[in-house]
C-alpha cells in the first residue's frame, strides 16, 4: 500500500510538475504560431505587452492570453488601430500543444475583454477591415495540395465579448454605428459545414445617415438563433428577438455571401400593435419617464429589405411606421395629446441608391382645441436629399407644458402659428445657392414666455413675425422685454435653411431700437460654469455664472439706436452704431454715445470664442466730465490717478486691448495700449492730493493752490499694470516744470519733476547777495531743482536736490562778478598808467580804486557798506575760512597790488 502512494505520490508530483513546465516549453511555439499566420495572412501588426500560457487554471485544457493587444493597419490606413483589447484568452485542448506548426490547431474557446474594433471606410471606398492579404494562383494551388493551409480552426464550444465599444463610420454613404457597453456571447460551431449559433446581445445603439440621428443611446436586446451555413457563406435568422428600448421586433431571413455581392432577404415587424411601442424609438432623455403613461390607438413597424447589395446597386426596401387616432397623457400633467396620426416610409424600389426616399404621408396631433398638421417627402436621400414639406397650425406653448414634461424651474407659454410650404435640395444650401429655394408662408410667435435658471431674467416676445417667400426671409416684427430691457427689431435673414438644416451660419442684417438696454438683464450661465458649479468658492460659483458669450452660429450685422444702455454701473445715453456678430466676436464700427457731460465714440472688437474674452478697442473721448468719469470707470482713475483732484474736462484717444472678467469688464493686470489725454483743467482740489502736499512742503517757494495744471498734454503707454507717461509741461507763476517716469495700477509711483527756478526764489542769502549786486543780468539767472517722486499717490515720498541748486547758484554768481571785478581792474589800472588822456590826482585815484574794489568785496563777503579797518577785515576773513569768500580775495588782491606797482613805476 505504502509502495502504491509512494508511486501515486511520484505520479501527482510528475503531473504537476508537467503542467508547470509545459507552458513554459510550449509558449514560445504557441506565441510564433499565432504572429506567423498572422504575418503571413493579414496587412496589419498584432502587438501585446505579455502572454500567458498556463494548464492549471482550464485544466484538462490549455489557456493562452495575451494582454493590452492591438491590431493596427498598414497604408492606407497607417497607424489607425482596428481592434485594441484588454485581453484576449483562448482554450485549446492539451494535446492541440503538441501539434506541429503545419498542423490545425483547433481552439475550443475564446473570450475578449474591453475591446474597441474602429471601423471605418475612406471616401475612396476602401475599407480599414480589408486587411487579407491578396492571394495569387499559385498560392491558392499550393493551399490546395497542401493538407493544412491555415495554422488554425476554430471549433468553438462558446465565445464571449465583454464591456466593448464598435464604432464604424462609412464616409460614402455618411452612415456611422456606435455600439457602447457591447456585450455579446455564442455557443456553437465553426467546424462543421452546417451548424447553428445561438447568441446574446445587448448594447447602446446610436445610428446616423447624413447627420441625422435615427437611433440615439437607444438600449438594443437581442437573442438570435443564427443558422450557419459555411459552405455556402449563408447565415439564416432561425428564431429571435430584438428590443430597441421597450420596442420589440422579430427578424426572419437571411443574408448569402458570395464573391462578388451579398443576397439580402429580411423582413422584420413589431408583434404587438400598440402605440406605446412609439415612444420605444425615442431616446430616453427625450420621451422622459414613460412609466404609467397611458396611451391609447396602434402602432406598427414593420419592413422588408430584398435584393443584391454590389458596387451598384442595394437591396430594395419598404420600411414603415403607422398609427391613427392614438393619444397618450403623462400620469401627472393634465392634458392629452390626441388625433395623432403617423404615415412615414422609407422606400427604394428599383434597387439604385439614389431612388431612396422618405414619405411622410401625414404627422398631425391635437392639443385641446389647437391642431398641427406636416406631411412631406424627402427624395434622393443618399445623394442630395430634395425636401417637399408643408406645415400648418396653431401651438400653445402652455398647453404643451401641460402635456409633455419640461424641465424643472423651466416655464414655457405663448402660442406659434404656422402656414408654410417650402420645396428645397441640400446642395442649394451647402452652395449658398438660395434662388433654387421655393417658400411661401408665415410663421408668427406672440406672448412668448421663456424663463429658466439658464437666464437672469424671463424673455418676453409680445410679438414676432416672419414672412417667407421663396429665398427671401423678412423679420416683419420683433418686440421683446427681459428685466427692465426693450428690444424691437426689423430685418432680413440671408440664410434660414442653411442655418436650420446645415452646419451654416445665421446671416442677416437687422435694425434694433430699444428705450432702454441693461446688459446684465442677458447674462446667461455658460456650459462648462454649469459642469462645475459645484466646485470651488460661492464667490467663484457666482462669477462663473455670469459670463456672456456671443454665439458662434452668427453671423449678422445690427444697427442699433437705444436711449440708455447700462452697463455695469455706467449709463450711457443716446447710443447709436453698426454692431457686427460674427466668429464669437462683436465687432464695433463708430458706435457713438454720450457718456459723462461728454461723448465717447468705440471702434473695435470684443472675442468671446477662447475661454477668457478679449477686447481689443480705440476710445475717442471728448468733454467727459473727469470728476463723474473718473468715479465711474475704475481704468482711467488707475491711468492718471492725479486726475482725480481735477475739476474739469478730459479728451483723449486710447487704444487699449487685454482681457475680460466673465461680466465683461476689464481685467486690470492684462491691461495694454496708448493713450493720448488732454486735461482742461477748471480748478484743483489740492487738499486731496497728499502728492502735491509733499511736493509744495518739500519746496517752500511753492504754494500748491497755486500750481496751474491747465491744458495738461501728455502720451501713456501702459502694458499689465505698469503706466509709463511722456514729459509733460506745467507752470508755477514764471516756473517752469517738466514732469515725467511711471506708476502702477496698484498705485505706486516713481517720477521726477524738473523745475527752471528762477534765482529770487533760492531763500534770502541768494536775494541779499542779488540785492548786494545790483545787476539785473543776474536777476535773470535760473536754476534747475529736480524733485524725485516715490512712494505711492496715497503715501508719497519727495526728495529734491535744493541745497545743491543753491550751492552751484551762488557759485555761478561769484564767479560772474569775479570776471566783472577783473575788468573793472583793467579798466582802473588802465587809466592810473596812462592817464586815460585826463589830469587826476594819482594819490587819489589810487585811493578811490582801492575803496571801490573794497566795497565791492565786502558786498560779496557780505561786509557792511560802512568802512572798516582793513587788516580787521582781513583778519576776520582769515577767521571766517569761508573758502569762497577767501578765492575771492587772493584774486582781487592779487589784482590790486599788481595796479599799485605800476602806479609806483610811473611816479
Amino acid at each position: 500500500m505504502k509502495k502504491v502512494l509512494k508511486i501515486l505520490g511520484i505520479l501527482l508530483v510528475i503531473v504537476l510538475a508537467a503542467l508547470i513546465i509545459i507552458p513554459i516549453a510550449f509558449e514560445d511555439k504557441i506565441l510564433n504560431a499565432v504572429k506567423d499566420n498572422i504575418n503571413k495572412n493579414l496587412n496589419a501588426e498584432l502587438s501585446f505587452v505579455d502572454v500567458d500560457l498556463s494548464l492549471l487554471s482550464s485544466f484538462p485544457n490549455a489557456s493562452l492570453s495575451l494582454e493590452d493587444v492591438a491590431l493596427t493597419n498598414f497604408e492606407p490606413f497607417k497607424g489607425d488601430t482596428l481592434i485594441a483589447a484588454k485581453e484576449i484568452s483562448i482554450d485549446m485542448g492539451l494535446m492541440q500543444l503538441f501539434k506541429d506548426a503545419s498542423s490545425q490547431i483547433k481552439v475550443n474557446t475564446l473570450h475578449i475583454d474591453e475591446a474597441f474594433v474602429n471601423v471605418k471606410v475612406d471616401s475612396l471606398g476602401n475599407a480599414n477591415y480589408d486587411i487579407a492579404k491578396k492571394t495569387s494562383a499559385s498560392d491558392i494551388e499550393q493551399e490546395t495540395e497542401s493538407t493544412s493551409s491555415e495554422a488554425f480552426v476554430f471549433d468553438i464550444e462558446n465565445y464571449e465579448i465583454k464591456n466593448s465599444r464598435i464604432h464604424y463610420y462609412d464616409k460614402v454613404s455618411h452612415i456611422s454605428l456606435d455600439l457602447v457597453d457591447f456585450n455579446h456571447s455564442g455557443q456553437g460551431s465553426f467546424s462543421e459545414n452546417e451548424s447553428k449559433l445561438d447568441t446574446k446581445t445587448t448594447a447602446i445603439a446610436s445610428f446616423g445617415l447624413d447627420e441625422t440621428q435615427y437611433l440615439n443611446n437607444n438600449q438594443i436586446d437581442l437573442d438570435a438563433v443564427i443558422g450557419l451555413d459555411l459552405k455556402n457563406s449563408k447565415y439564416s435568422f432561425l428564431e429571435n428577438q430584438m428590443m430597441i428600448n421597450q420596442l420589440p421586433l422579430k427578424f426572419d431571413g437571411f443574408v448569402d455571401v458570395n464573391d462578388d455581392n451579398q443576397e439580402i432577404d429580411i423582413t422584420f415587424s413589431t408583434p404587438k400593435s400598440e402605440f406605446r411601442n412609439f415612444f420605444a424609438l425615442i431616446p430616453k432623455e427625450y420621451a422622459k419617464n414613460i412609466e404609467g403613461i397611458s396611451t391609447r390607438g396602434d402602432f406598427k413597424l414593420e419592413g422588408s429589405i430584398k435584393g443584391v447589395s454590389d458596387d451598384k446597386t442595394i437591396p430594395k426596401m419598404d420600411i414603415s411606421m403607422k398609427s391613427s387616432n392614438a393619444s397618450f397623457k403623462y400620469p401627472d400633467l393634465p392634458k392629452t395629446v390626441k388625433d395623432i396620426n403617423i404615415d412615414a416610409a422609407v422606400k427604394n424600389e428599383t434597387g439604385k441608391l439614389a431612388d431612396t426616399y422618405v414619405r411622410i404621408g401625414a404627422l398631425d396631433f391635437s392639443i385641446d382645441a389647437d391642431r398641427f398638421t406636416s406631411k412631406g417627402t424627402i427624395k434622393q436621400l443618399l445623394s442630395n436629399p430634395l425636401i417637399i414639406a408643408s406645415l400648418k397650425g396653431k401651438i400653445d406653448l402652455d398647453k404643451i407644458a401641460q402635456a409633455y414634461p419640461m424641465p424643472e424651474n423651466n416655464e414655457l407659454k405663448g402660442s406659434i402659428r404656422a402656414d408654410l410650404s417650402t420645396s428645397f435640395d441640400m446642395n442649394a444650401i451647402e452652395k449658398g445657392q438660395y434662388e433654387r429655394i421655393k417658400s411661401q408662408g408665415t410663421a408668427e410667435v406672440s406672448d412668448f414666455l421663456y424663463a429658466s435658471d439658464d437666464v437672469v431674467n424671463p424673455i418676453t416676445i409680445k410679438d414676432a413675425t416672419i414672412n417667407f417667400k421663396n429665398a427671401d426671409y423678412e423679420l416683419a416684427s420683433f418686440n421683446a422685454t427681459s428685466g427692465s430691457s426693450d428690444i424691437s427689431a426689423k430685418g432680413s435673414i440671408d440664410n434660414l435653411y442653411g442655418y436650420l438644416f446645415s452646419d451654416k451660419k445665421l446671416k442677416g442684417n437687422f435694425t434694433i431700437n430699444s428705450n432702454k438696454f441693461v446688459v446684465s438683464d442677458f447674462m446667461v450661465a455658460d456650459e462648462e460654469a454649469t459642469t462645475s458649479e459645484n466646485s470651488g468658492s460661492d464667490s467663484e460659483k457666482e462669477e462663473s455664472l455670469d459670463h456672456l458669450k456671443i454665439p458662434a452660429f452668427l453671423d449678422v450685422e445690427l444697427q442699433a439706436n437705444a436711449n440708455s444702455v447700462v452697463y455695469d454701473n455706467l449709463n450711457l445715453k443716446n447710443v447709436s452704431g453698426t454692431v457686427q456678430l460674427k466668429d464669437e466676436k462683436a465687432i464695433l464700427k463708430e458706435v457713438k454715445s454720450k457718456l459723462f457731460d461728454g461723448s465717447i465714440v468705440l471702434r473695435g472688437d470684443v472675442a468671446t470664442g477662447e475661454k477668457i474674452p478679449v477686447y481689443n478697442m480705440q476710445l475717442g473721448i471728448e468733454d467727459f466730465d473727469i470728476a463723474k468719469s473718473f468715479a465711474g470707470m475704475e481704468m482711467l482713475e488707475k491711468l492718471a490717478p492725479i486726475a482725480k483732484v481735477i475739476t474739469g474736462k478730459l479728451n483723449t484717444t486710447l487704444n487699449i486691448n487685454g482681457e475680460l472678467n466673465n461680466d465683461f469688464s476689464p481685467k486690470l493686470e492684462s491691461v495694454s495700449g496708448t493713450a493720448l489725454a488732454k486735461l482742461f483743467t477748471e480748478q484743483v482740489n489740492t487738499e486731496n492730493s497728499p502728492l502735491l502736499s509733499a511736493l509744495t512742503s518739500n519746496l517752500s517757494f511753492l504754494e500748491k493752490e497755486k500750481i496751474n495744471l491747465k491744458d495738461i498734454s501728455t502720451k501713456l503707454a501702459f502694458d499689465k499694470g505698469k503706466v509709463a507717461v511722456s514729459p509733460f509741461n506745467l507752470k508755477y507763476k514764471d516756473i517752469d516744470i517738466q514732469v515725467a517716469g511711471s506708476h502702477g495700477f496698484d498705485r505706486t509711483m516713481d517720477y521726477k519733476a524738473t523745475l527752471n527756478v528762477p534765482a529770487k526764489y533760492l531763500g534770502s542769502e541768494v536775494n541779499k547777495l542779488l540785492n548786494q549786486l545790483n545787476d539785473p543780468e543776474t536777476n535773470e539767472l535760473t536754476v534747475p531743482v529736480v524733485a524725485s517722486l516715490t512712494g505711492s499717490f496715497t503715501i508719497p515720498k519727495v526728495n529734491t536736490d535744493l541745497k545743491n541748486a543753491v550751492e552751484n547758484l551762488t557759485n555761478q554768481l561769484v564767479q560772474i562778478q569775479k570776471e566783472k571785478l577783473k575788468n573793472k581792474g583793467k579798466n582802473l589800472l588802465h587809466d592810473l598808467v596812462l592817464g586815460n588822456n585826463k589830469k587826476t590826482d594819482s594819490t587819489k585815484t589810487a585811493n578811490d580804486a582801492t575803496d571801490v574794489l573794497q566795497n565791492v568785496v565786502g558786498g560779496i563777503l557780505g561786509g557792511t557798506k560802512k568802512k572798516t579797518d582793513s587788516t580787521k577785515t582781513k583778519s576776520d576773513s582769515i577767521a571766517k575760512k569761508d573758502p569762497v569768500k577767501d578765492a575771492a580775495t587772493n584774486i582781487l588782491g592779487g589784482l590790486f597790488k599788481k595796479k599799485k606797482k605800476k602806479k609806483d613805476t610811473v611816479n
